[in-house]
């Protein structure tokens, strides 16, 4: 059974060319989510998140840009579907702020 995000997306739309939009961000993890510790702080309001390098990468990022803590990403990375509408929706903010001149800010 596929679900909603898998029967709307856009096989068009490939990781392998994209600005990695999602890995910019803000991952809130879930309780069960097993991150190691210098991979995470906790936001002013509390919750537990993925860390973010200086440019607002997540720190689980690797130099080839793929996911360096992969088999064990938080859920809500696993359910983040590749052409799927939110990653259209974000893919094309970003590139509307980039057409415009506006850097990628998504904090």
């Amino acid at each position: 059974m596929s679900s909603d995000a898998d029967s709307d997306r856009d096989p068009s739309v490939q990781c392998d060319a994209c600005d990695a939009i999602c890995c910019r961000l803000t991952v809130v993890l879930d309780v069960d989510d097993r991150v190691p510790a210098h991979l995470t702080t906790h936001t002013h309001e509390g919750l537990r998140v993925m860390a973010r390098d200086e440019e607002g990468w997540c720190v689980a990022v690797g130099p080839d840009m793929g996911c360096t803590i992969y088999a064990s990403r938080p859920e809500v990375c696993r359910r983040f579907v590749m052409g799927a509408p939110y990653c259209r929706d974000i893919r094309q903010v970003h590139h509307d702020q980039l057409r415009r001149g506006i850097p990628l800010t998504m904090y």
